[in-house]
């Protein structure tokens, strides 16, 4: 459980310099993009889950 803990402070330092600089903006879209695509694929494997039943 301490490793995750130190993995996540280590990711949030890293974003916190990307958000301190100028990627942020970059970054936004690209996890918009990704979040809606992720969203797509949840519903599809929930859809294609309840068939085989």
């Amino acid at each position: 459980m301490l490793r995750w803990t130190i993995i996540l402070l280590i990711l949030a330092v890293i974003a916190g310099a990307f958000g301190f600089g100028g990627i942020a903006a970059g970054a936004a879209s690209i996890a918009k993009i990704l979040f809606f695509v992720f969203i797509v694929l949840f519903v599809i494997s929930l859809i294609s889950g309840r068939k085989r039943i």
